[in-house]
């Protein structure tokens, strides 16, 4: 093998499009599941404001419906991710998406 310049530098190191789509595919994803737990967490909301609408949860007083609707916006905040809905929504929309 005859030692010249052309062979002395790897080119591919210097071709750097193929770690940036690597990059720009992890920040996808991690959009996308942001927003998958996002979606869980409405859900999740929409669900338990309809099901404790008629309740006395947080009492009867002045600022009750604040405190309940705190109070279901928290749960389902921590609830997001552990349903499963967020998981099945990110699976569909990465395969669908490719």
């Amino acid at each position: 093998m005859e030692i010249n310049s052309n062979n002395l530098i790897n080119t591919d190191i210097l071709n750097t499009k193929k770690y940036d789509t690597d990059i720009e595919k992890i920040k996808d994803e991690e959009k996308l599941r942001e927003v998958s737990n996002q979606f869980e967490a409405f859900f999740i909301n929409q669900i338990m404001d309809v099901s404790l609408r008629n309740t006395n949860i947080a009492g009867e007083e002045a600022g009750a419906d604040i405190i309940k609707s705190m109070y279901i916006q928290a749960v389902s905040d921590h609830s997001a991710g552990g349903m499963g809905i967020s998981d099945m929504l990110f699976e569909f929309l990465s395969k669908n998406n490719r």
